[in-house]
Formats: structure tokens, C-alpha cells, sequence
């Protein structure tokens, strides 16, 4: 229940308090109930802590906040899962600097599934559209779960190829609504994205996002309700995408880009990268065919994707 999970709520909504310093706090005091009973006192014993974090660990305004972000989450079937919990996704407790905790909306069950995160361009081609959706339609169609960032171009196009799938099986004829036990077996959209799981971003996702949750797939964030979409939160979510994920498929890519950079997340973290090859006239392929000279592994059909 949310309203359990209070502490972490709490935790999550502290100002200026970055996550070293969280991970250091709960390595002392295990968990943030306790950290939230301490007196300045007691946070004035730890090491390296300034007066500006202290003040913003006991900020009172901070924790009257706690009940208006309960209020809104049991609402809006928004959850919060932490480090601690079974749902939380193991292969991100992997990487080095996984989230202390992730706002979830929607079903969190499926997170420890088989996930490929599918990434590239926001101003993707016709080309690559139809790519995206081509994967993302068969391998959801495998039981993979399907994992972006909720953007433009390749992302939204890879869930649309998710869901495609998901309505084909879920959708009596002359029925409006799913039949979701019959989804069990297909794999589910999971967007990742770089604000509060009270907004949408960018806007005009707002339709594939309702229709996300509505087929049992989740949208999940680490920043708490209120962040709104800031460029440096973009490439911190892009390592929960690489991270959450067993293998990343990358469709098209300029050559700088936050595709690029999602791709280094994933080779840090050990994930295997697959690659479709690209036009060599067109700008959105020169990342991607650039990954092939490197030693990516080169797809043309999902077949050719195990995991």
C-alpha cells in the first residue's frame, strides 16, 4: 500500500540531496523511517553533511507534503517501489548507481520480466518508424517487454508496435474493452521517463500513455511528483532504460545523440546491443552504422535477437 510506503515518499522528496548521499544515509541507518527521526543533533555527527542538508532533511514544509503526494498517487494508481522490495527490478540493482526508488504507474509487476529496451531517434524516418514498430510489435509478441523513454519518433513508435500486438490478441470483436487475461503471455510497454508521473511529456504522448496503462504495461520514473522535464534528468534516465533492460536495440542514431548515450550506458552496465543498419545518405544512420564498425551485433529481423 502507498500509504506505507510514506518514509520513501518522504525520502524521495528532499531537496538537494543527491544519490550518494542518500545510499550513504541508508548504509548507516537502513531505512528512511529512522533517518527521518533524527534530530539535527544526531545528523550533525555525520560525516561531510553541511547545514543546508541537515535543514532540508528536517524541513517540515518536505513532510507535510508526504500526504498531499499519497493523496494524488492512490488516485491516480501511481506506486512508489524501492531497493527494498520484490518488485523493484533486479537487473537494475546491477548497475552502479541504480535509484533508491522508482514512482510506478500502472502494473509494477512486470518489471522483472524479459525487458530490450528499443531507442533512437526522435526525428526518426519513415524508415525508422516502421522498424520500430516492426520490433516492437514481434518481440512484445515473444513475451519481451518493450522499454523506451517515451519520446518522440523510435520510442513512441516502438509501443505503438507493443500495443498493436496487445490490442490484436486482448480485443473481442465489437468490444471497447481488453481482455486482459489474455495478455499474460505478450510482452508490455514499459516507458521510462525524465519527470513527475503527474505530467506527461512531451504533451501529445498523453493518448499512448493512457492506452500504456490500460494494457497492463507501467510508466516509471525516480523523480517525484512535480519534477517537470528538465534536460539533465534525460541522460540519468536513460541509464534506468539501458539498466533495466537485458539487451537495448538500437533503430537509428545520429551520430551525437542521446541515443549514443544510452548505448554507453549499456555497455557499461553489460548489456548486449543489437543494431539495424541504416541508409548510408541518411543523417539517422550514422550512429547506428558507426555502432556496426565497433562491434555491435547487426539485426535485419527479430529472430535474430535472443535474450
Amino acid at each position: 500500500m502507498v500509504e506505507e510506503k510514506r518514509y520513501w515518499i518522504w525520502f524521495s522528496l528532499i531537496k538537494g540531496l543527491g544519490l550518494k548521499r542518500k545510499k550513504q544515509l541508508l548504509e548507516i541507518y537502513k531505512t528512511p523511517k529512522k533517518i527521518y527521526s533524527l534530530s539535527k543533533k544526531d545528523l550533525l555527527k555525520i560525516k561531510d553533511i553541511g547545514n543546508e542538508t541537515i535543514n532540508n532533511i528536517l524541513d517540515e514544509k518536505t513532510r507535510k507534503d508526504v500526504d498531499k503526494h499519497i493523496s494524488y498517487m492512490l488516485k491516480n494508481n501511481i506506486n512508489i517501489i524501492s531497493i527494498v522490495d520484490k518488485e523493484y527490478p533486479d537487473n537494475l540493482k546491477e548497475i552502479y548507481d541504480f535509484p533508491i526508488s522508482l514512482y510506478v504507474k500502472g502494473n509494477k509487476d512486470i518489471l522483472n520480466n524479459k525487458n530490450i529496451a528499443i531507442i533512437g531517434c526522435r526525428e526518426a524516418s519513415d524508415y525508422g518508424k516502421k522498424a520500430s514498430k516492426y520490433f516492437g510489435y514481434n518481440l512484445a509478441k515473444e513475451g519481451i517487454n518493450i522499454i523506451s523513454g517515451l519520446a518522440k519518433g523510435v520510442d513512441s513508435y516502438s509501443h505503438i508496435g507493443n500495443l498493436c500486438a496487445l490490442i490484436e490478441e486482448s480485443y473481442p470483436q465489437n468490444s471497447s474493452y481488453p481482455q486482459v487475461d489474455k495478455l499474460i503471455k505478450y510482452g508490455k510497454p514499459i516507458a521510462v521517463v525524465g519527470n513527475g508521473l503527474d505530467m506527461v511529456y512531451p504533451a501529445e504522448n498523453k493518448k499512448l500513455e493512457e492506452k500504456i496503462i490500460e494494457l497492463e504495461g507501467c510508466i516509471i520514473s525516480e523523480y517525484p511528483l512535480g519534477t517537470k522535464p528538465s534536460k539533465m534528468h534525460f541522460p540519468a534516465r536513460n541509464r534506468i532504460i539501458s539498466g533495466i533492460s537485458n539487451a537495448v536495440l538500437v533503430i537509428e542514431a545520429k551520430e551525437k545523440s542521446g541515443t549514443i548515450i544510452t548505448v554507453d550506458f549499456a555497455l557499461e552496465q553489460g548489456r548486449e546491443v543489437f543494431v539495424v543498419p541504416g541508409n548510408i545518405n541518411s543523417i539517422n544512420s550514422v550512429g547506428t552504422n558507426d555502432l556496426i564498425k565497433q562491434g555491435a551485433k547487426i539485426i535485419t529481423t527479430y529472430k535474430d535477437i535472443a535474450i
